[in-house]
């Protein structure tokens, strides 16, 4: 299992893509959680088993169909075993 924060970049807030990141997660066995940031990125906390969260990466690189991911960058983080599910934060 790994740990993650991913920042996502590009047209990223109002088209939909915490929805889209929660249904991705529940796809791939994602653990965390998603929330909009002030600069108009999307932050997701994810932990998973490296494969699942590699294709979880895919998904949100394509995001939702009104969205345009321009990056995402990723910093490994410690795990947190208080997670259960996956979940949107306002």
């Amino acid at each position: 299992m790994e740990a993650c924060v991913m920042s996502i970049t590009g047209r990223v807030q109002n088209v939909g893509f915490r929805w889209f990141a929660e249904r991705a997660a529940s796809r791939h066995g994602v653990h965390g959680h998603v929330r909009n940031a002030s600069d108009g990125s999307v932050v997701v906390f994810a932990q998973a088993r490296r494969q699942s969260l590699e294709a979880f990466r895919g998904a949100l690189r394509e995001g939702p169909r009104a969205a345009n991911v321009d990056d995402i960058q990723v910093t490994q983080v410690p795990m947190d075993s208080s997670l259960i599910g996956f979940k949107i934060r306002f």
